[in-house]
């Protein structure tokens, strides 16, 4: 079974920058980065093909996050700039097998998922 392990998460003033952590335990699976807030449903932000092809970004955070893979290892990062207190959320990453097409961020397509790492934007 596919492990996830976020890390990065922690508290920020808006305008600030923060650098999620994402190691997965296996390679050749689409990853994606999600967040959900609190009374929000999950939202995919960016995902990653094992190829290294890159979806599209959220309109929520284009042009402020970027989404990097280390070649040598299985880690991922979300670095993420211009922070605003909207982005305040639990932050995941998770995995699925891209059999039936690697460009989804519907979260209901990922069958394995990290425990989450909290980012917390002030005003």
């Amino acid at each position: 079974q596919v492990q996830l392990v976020e890390s990065g998460g922690g508290s920020v003033q808006a305008g600030g920058s923060l650098r999620l952590s994402c190691v997965v335990s296996e390679i050749g699976y689409c990853v994606a980065w999600f967040r959900q807030s609190q009374g929000k449903e999950r939202e995919g932000l960016v995902g990653i093909a094992p190829g290294g092809a890159i979806t599209d970004y959220a309109d929520s955070v284009k042009g402020r996050f970027t989404l990097s893979r280390d070649s040598a290892s299985s880690a991922l990062f979300l670095q993420m700039n211009n922070l605003k207190p909207e982005d305040t959320a639990m932050y995941y990453c998770a995995a699925r097998s891209c059999l039936h097409g690697w460009r989804s961020l519907e979260p209901h397509s990922y069958s394995y998922w990290g425990q989450g790492t909290q980012v917390t934007v002030s005003s």
